[in-house]
Parts: C-alpha cells; sequence; structure tokens
C-alpha cells in the first residue's frame, strides 16, 4: 500500500517512486490519475488494474492470484493513503486472508494534515469519513458527534459542506470551534477558524471547489444540554432498533452523560 500526495506532488517519497518503478502491477482507483501521477513522476508505464467500490471484490481476487503467481502489486488510491475513506481495505482483507504480505509505504492523508492544521486538541481524537448524506442516519450521527468529547474530524464535499456547518451549529451550538480546510497542499490551501457561526458567515453559502476536511472540537464543558424531550427522542430510536428499555436507557446514558436515574424515569412513564 503506497500513501500518494494528497496535492502537491513534492510530497511523493523517495520509496514511494521507486517502489512504483520497480512493482510488477498498480492497482489504482482510477487508471486517469494514476496513469498522470506515473508520468508526471518519470516512470515507464505499468499495467494497471482498477479497484475501486464497484470493482474492488472481484479486483481484490485478482489482486490474491497474482501475488500467488510471484508477481508484486502496488496499491494506491486517487490521493492520499488507500483505505481510509478510499478503496484498499477490502483489498488489503483479501490479501492477509490469503496468508500474502502486505507492506505499507506511509504517505500523506488529508486527516492528520487538516487536523494538525486546526489548532484544536490532537491528543485524542475520532475519525467519521463522510457523514451519511440524509435520513435518520445523518440525524443519529449529528447528534453523536454533538456530544463527542473528543476532536472530530470528516471528510465533506464541496456541494454538502455549507449545509453540514449549519447543521451542526444547530446540533453542537454556534459557539462549537470548528476549523475547515480545503486544497491542502495546493496552491490554493485554504484553513478557516473559529466558532461555527464564524466559519459559516466566511464560507457563505457558495460551493467552492475543492475536497473539504472540517476538524470540530470536542464537547468539552460546552457539551450541549439535553433536554427530556431530545432524551425520550433517543429512547425512541433505540427502542424502534429493537432495543430492550434497560438497554435503550443505558445507551442513552453513554450517549449523553446525563444520569441513568433522570433517564429511567423519562423511559418508564408517560409524557
Amino acid at each position: 500500500m503506497i500513501g500518494t500526495p494528497i496535492g502537491n506532488l513534492g510530497d511523493i517519497t523517495d520509496r514511494a517512486r521507486d517502489t512504483l518503478g520497480a512493482v510488477d502491477l498498480i492497482a489504482c482507483e482510477d487508471t486517469r490519475r494514476t496513469g498522470r501521477l506515473l508520468q508526471l513522476l518519470g516512470l515507464d508505464k505499468k499495467p494497471l488494474l482498477v479497484v475501486n467500490e464497484h470493482t474492488e471484490h472481484q479486483a481484490a481476487s485478482e489482486v490474491v492470484r497474482r501475488i500467488s503467481e510471484g508477481a508484486s502489486v502496488a496499491l494506491v488510491s486517487d490521493a492520499g493513503m488507500p483505505g481510509i475513506s478510499d478503496p484498499g481495505q477490502r483489498t488489503i482483507r483479501t490479501v492477509l486472508d490469503a496468508d500474502q504480505a502486505v507492506e505499507i509505504l506511509p504517505g500523506p492523508t488529508a486527516l492528520i494534515t487538516a487536523l494538525v492544521a486546526s489548532g484544536l486538541a490532537t491528543g485524542r481524537f475520532v475519525f467519521e469519513g463522510f457523514l451519511a448524506r440524509k435520513g435518520r442516519e445523518r440525524s443519529e450521527q449529528l447528534d453523536q458527534i454533538a456530544v463527542e468529547r473528543r476532536t472530530v474530524v470528516f471528510y465533506e464535499s464541496p456541494k454538502r459542506v455549507a449545509a453540514t456547518l449549519q447543521d451542526l451549529a444547530r446540533v453542537c451550538g454556534e459557539d462549537r470551534e470548528v476549523a475547515v480546510a480545503r486544497e491542502l497542499t495546493k496552491l490554493h490551501e485554504e484553513v478557516v477558524r473559529g466558532t461555527l457561526s464564524e466559519v459559516i458567515g466566511v464560507l457563505g453559502d457558495a460551493s467552492p471547489r475543492g475536497e473539504f476536511v472540517v476538524v470540530l472540537a470536542g464537547a468539552g464543558d460546552t457539551a450541549v444540554t439535553w433536554t427530556d424531550d431530545d432524551l425520550r427522542t433517543r429512547l425512541d430510536r433505540h427502542r424502534a432498533d429493537g432495543a430492550s428499555t434497560r438497554d435503550a436507557v443505558l445507551a442513552v446514558v453513554e450517549e449523553s452523560g446525563v444520569e441513568k436515574r433522570r433517564v429511567y424515569a423519562l423511559a418508564t412513564r408517560g409524557p
């Protein structure tokens, strides 16, 4: 597995360049993107195998077959480290399950780059990948983020970043600190820092170009106050999913930090 630049080609390592030039096959997310990278690196053209969200199940088996025949295979994504919100995880699992060797060549990742650039706490953090786009899954994910005490990092598209920041302000409060990074390591790199209301004011409703990384401060002592209605809603969701009253209470206590006695009382009495 080879981490490739997320923007600036100068971030490619000598080891990555040498390995890409030496392997027999390169498994990649997009042949055009990887083909351009190889051309810019001055490497001879290599056989490419497409490994993306549509082909990975079948392609992983092909990778194992080629390795078992003695070939060396490099796995890359369009940018950054394969397997981190990109194809690659299934392929690595398949190779490991076949008792074949996996070697990791570390490289740039937007996740860590944005986290360090944010100025927020880095000692403990969680990564959410891309948020669910809509519906109950998104609502539940936002509710969990609102009370998460660790720094939260996730990716977002330019089309949805404005709406996502508005949703975060609603569930976390407008004063929660956030950093929004785009075009990392590129010519127009930008990191906007401040409270959610401040960053929303800077970005507006525009849909600027580039992939975004959002870094949100943990709830800490400024956690959103849970009202009785909030707690009942969470209880109802867990019970709708099949949880017993006891299990629903325990789940909500863990999520909210509210005393068990209060949650249990709401669960066992009418509205």
